[in-house]
């Protein structure tokens, strides 16, 4: 069974992780940590005139699956916005807790840690990432003012 969890594909997303690093002149920066394992992700954002993810960063030392949620990531994060990203979270979620589909859209590729469902003790290590991302742009948008086009539901 933990053979199915590790699959090729899910290591295969682990190894690849784009945008890896920091960004030098961050409007926003997000910080988030598992705790039970101690899988952690530093995220770094710039946001265009309509609050849109225009460069990302991400540091993440986390585990395989935690690797391959910010493998995915990196891969479509650039051009979201804050609600893209807050959707793909609740999916996210939905899916891990109560058998969702998981993610639509530009973070479908999501999906492929559906079978983390079956291990509670490895939700927040898949999360780290895209948390870490939602807190970054949430203080580049504060940062950037109310000229910023861009909904902050789900903000608080």
């Amino acid at each position: 069974m933990i053979d199915e969890l590790y699959s090729a594909r899910i290591l295969r997303l682990a190894a690849n992780l784009p945008h890896s690093g920091r960004l030098p002149a961050p409007e926003g920066t997000g910080e988030r940590v598992a705790k039970l394992c101690g899988s952690k992700a530093v995220v770094d954002v710039t946001l265009d005139d309509a609050g849109r993810v225009l460069a990302f960063a991400q540091d993440v030392k986390a585990c395989a699956l935690g690797q391959a949620a910010a493998g995915v990531l990196g891969e479509s994060v650039i051009g979201a916005s804050l609600d893209e990203l807050i959707d793909a979270r609740d999916a996210m979620s939905v899916m891990l807790k109560s058998g969702g589909e998981g993610p639509t859209g530009r973070f479908e590729g999501l999906r492929a840690l559906k079978q983390v469902a079956d291990y509670p003790a490895r939700h927040a290590s898949t999360m780290v990432a895209i948390e870490a991302t939602l807190d970054a742009m949430r203080q580049a948008i504060a940062r950037k003012g109310p000229d910023t086009r861009t909904s902050l539901a789900g903000a608080a």
